[in-house]
C-alpha cells in the first residue's frame, strides 16, 4: 500500500470519517494542514454501491461483534453507526435538530445529570454555519427550543401518509406538530437532485438528495489537499517518551502500516473510540490513554427509542416517502406534573417490511410467529407507526470496557453494560402512552409496541474538570495535549432529540480551536 504522507509526519490524522471526520478533514484541510483520514470502511460510490434494497445494504452499519450485559433491549449496531466513508450519515434518516438550553445545563435546572463546559450560545454559530451548508430543509416556524427557523431551505413539499396521520392526531389532542427540519435537499443544490421520495435513507441515497459527509465534506477536504484512506482498520493509537500522540497504527488487506502525525483526533464513534483509548494503554498510561479520570468509557447513553404500530382501515404504506416528515417535541422539557424529568421527541417514523417484520417479532404486546406474524405482513400496508426519541440520563455503571475475547485485529472486544433508571422507564412508559393516543386519534388500533433504542453518546465526556472528565470542550484531552476527540462520545448528557447535528456542530468549534493552536 502507498500513501502520499506514507513516509511523512502529518499535521492531523483521523480516525473516522462519519458527521464530525468528514467536517474536521474539510476544515483543517482548507486551512492549510496536511490531514490523513482512515476509516475502517469502504469508499462508496453511491449510484453504484447504494441499492434500494432493505436487506443488501444491512452492511452500512457497523455491526462488528460486541459482547453486551443490559436487562433491556439495547441496540449496538443498525443505525447507532456506520462503517464506511461517510460514517453513519450514510444510513440515517436525515432529521437534523438542534439541542435546546436546557440540554447543556440538566443539573442546574432539573438536578440530573452533569451539565456541558458549554452553553447553547457557545454552539448556535456552528448549528447554523452547519445547516446552511449543507442546506437543511425545515418548516417556516418550528415551535420549540432556542430556534424555531426559517431553515435555509423550505420544509420537503410531500407529506406521507403516516405523517399526515400524525399530524391529525395530534391536532385532535391539542398537540403541536411540525415538519421535521431534515438534511435532505428539498430543492435542487450543486449537482444534486432534490428529494424524490425514494424513501430509502437508510439504505443510502442513490440521487444524493440527503446529505452525507461522503458527498458534501469529504469531496472538498480531497480538493483541499486531504488524503483519504479507506478500509484501513486503526489498531492502536502511538505515544512517545514525553507523553504525546504521535501517530497511530493500522491495518490493511492484512498488513500494519504506521501514520506519524502531529495531532490525533479520534471520531470513531461512542463504542470504538473507548475501545481505542482502552487498548492503546501503555506504562505512562496504563489505563489506557486519556483515562486519568477513569471516565473512558463511562456514562454511556443511548435514546429510548421504542416503536407503536397501529393498525388503519385504509391504507398508509409506511413506505413512501422520506421516513421522518413530520414531529412533535411538545414534551421535550420538563414538566413536574408527570413524575419524571426531562422528556422526547416524538416522530412519524415510516419502516420498510423487513424492519417491520423485525420489529414486531419482538414487540412487548403479542409478539408474533407462524400464521398470525404471515398475517399481520399481509396487512403491512395498513399500519401506522411513530418513534420516540427519549432522553436516558448518564450513569457512571452503563460502560464500554474490553472483553477478554479478541477480534480478527487481536484487539478486546467491546464490553457493554448499560441499564435504564427509573426515571429513564418513566419517561418511556410516557412517550408510549402519548404515542398510543396520537395514533388513536387518527383513527388507527393499537397493535405492536416494539422496546428499541437509538443513537448512542457519552464514554468519554466533555468537561472542565480533569477529575470528571476525558477532555476539555474541544475535545482536546486533559493528559494528551495533541490527543483529540470529537464524536458523540463527547456528549455530557444525551437530550431529547437526534444528535446528528450537535455532533457536527462540536466538530466545526474543534476545528476553528485547531486552527487557531496552529496558528499561534
Amino acid at each position: 500500500m502507498k500513501w502520499r504522507y506514507e513516509n511523512e509526519t502529518v499535521d492531523i490524522v483521523i480516525v473516522g470519517a462519519g458527521a464530525a471526520g468528514g467536517v474536521l478533514a474539510k476544515e483543517l484541510s482548507e486551512a492549510g494542514l496536511g490531514v490523513v483520514v482512515l476509516d475502517a470502511g469502504p469508499w462508496r460510490d453511491p449510484v453504484k454501491d447504494f441499492a434500494s434494497d432493505e436487506l443488501s445494504m444491512k452492511h452500512l452499519a457497523w455491526e462488528d461483534t460486541r459482547l453486551v450485559d443490559a436487562t433491556e433491549t439495547f441496540v449496538t449496531g443498525k443505525h447507532h453507526s456506520g462503517k464506511g466513508v461517510g460514517g453513519g450519515t450514510q444510513n440515517f434518516t436525515g432529521v437534523f435538530l438542534r439541542f435546546h438550553e436546557s440540554d447543556f445545563k440538566t443539573k442546574a435546572i432539573d438536578g440530573v445529570g452533569e451539565d456541558w463546559p458549554i452553553h447553547y450560545k457557545d454552539l448556535e454559530p456552528y448549528y447554523s454555519r452547519v445547516e446552511k451548508e449543507i442546506s437543511v430543509s425545515g418548516p417556516k416556524h418550528f415551535p420549540w427550543g432556542n430556534f424555531q427557523g426559517p431553515y435555509p431551505f423550505p420544509e420537503l413539499d410531500s407529506l406521507s401518509p403516516n405523517a399526515v396521520l400524525f399530524h391529525k392526531g395530534c391536532k385532535s389532542l391539542g398537540i403541536q406538530s411540525a415538519p421535521t427540519p431534515l438534511a435532505i435537499l428539498s430543492n435542487p443544490l450543486e449537482g444534486r437532485s432534490a428529494c424524490t421520495n425514494r424513501g430509502f435513507c437508510l439504505q443510502g441515497c442513490i440521487p444524493n438528495a440527503k446529505f452525507s459527509t461522503l458527498i458534501v465534506h469529504i469531496p472538498k477536504a480531497v480538493q483541499a489537499g486531504a488524503e483519504i484512506l479507506a478500509d484501513c482498520r486503526v489498531t492502536q493509537i502511538e505515544v512517545n517518551d514525553y507523553g504525546h500522540a504521535c501517530g497511530v497504527l493500522f491495518v490493511h488487506e492484512g498488513i500494519t502500516y504506521r501514520q506519524r502525525a502531529k495531532t490525533v483526533i479520534l471520531c470513531s464513534h461512542v463504542v470504538e473510540t473507548p475501545r481505542l483509548l482502552l487498548h492503546s494503554a501503555t506504562p505512562q498510561f496504563p489505563d489506557g490513554l486519556a483515562n486519568s479520570s477513569g471516565w473512558v468509557g463511562k456514562a454511556i447513553m443511548t435514546h429510548s427509542s421504542n416503536d407503536v404500530y397501529a393498525k388503519f382501515e385504509e391504507e398508509v404504506r409506511l413506505y413512501k416517502g422520506t421516513p421522518v416528515l413530520a414531529s412533535t417535541q411538545d414534551f421535550y422539557e420538563t414538566d413536574p406534573r408527570r413524575g419524571f424529568v426531562r422528556g422526547y421527541t416524538i416522530h412519524a417514523h415510516g419502516s420498510r417490511p423487513i424492519e417491520m417484520a423485525e420489529g414486531i417479532r419482538k414487540a412487548t404486546e403479542a409478539p408474533l410467529w407462524g400464521s398470525s406474524f404471515r398475517q399481520a405482513m399481509q396487512d403491512y400496508n395498513f399500519y401506522g407507526r411513530l418513534k420516540m426519541v427519549g432522553e436516558v440520563l448518564p450513569n457512571w455503571n452503563n460502560h464500554v470496557a474490553l472483553a477478554d475475547e479478541k477480534d480478527e485485529y487481536g484487539i478486546p472486544m467491546a464490553s457493554l453494560a448499560f441499564n435504564y433508571c427509573d426515571n429513564d422507564l418513566k419517561l418511556l412508559d410516557h412517550a408510549v402512552e402519548n404515542m398510543k393516543l396520537i395514533l388513536r386519534a387518527a383513527g388507527g388500533e393499537i397493535s405492536y409496541v416494539v422496546p428499541d433504542t437509538q443513537h448512542l453518546m457519552g464514554g468519554c465526556r466533555m468537561g472542565n474538570d480533569a477529575a470528571t472528565s476525558v477532555v476539555n470542550s474541544y475535545g482536546q484531552s486533559h493528559d494528551i495535549p495533541n490527543l483529540f476527540i470529537c464524536d458523540a462520545s463527547l456528549f455530557v448528557t444525551s437530550s431529547g432529540g437526534n444528535p446528528t447535528l450537535t455532533v457536527m456542530a462540536l466538530a466545526a468549534r474543534t476545528a476553528d480551536y485547531i486552527i487557531d493552536l496552529a496558528s499561534s
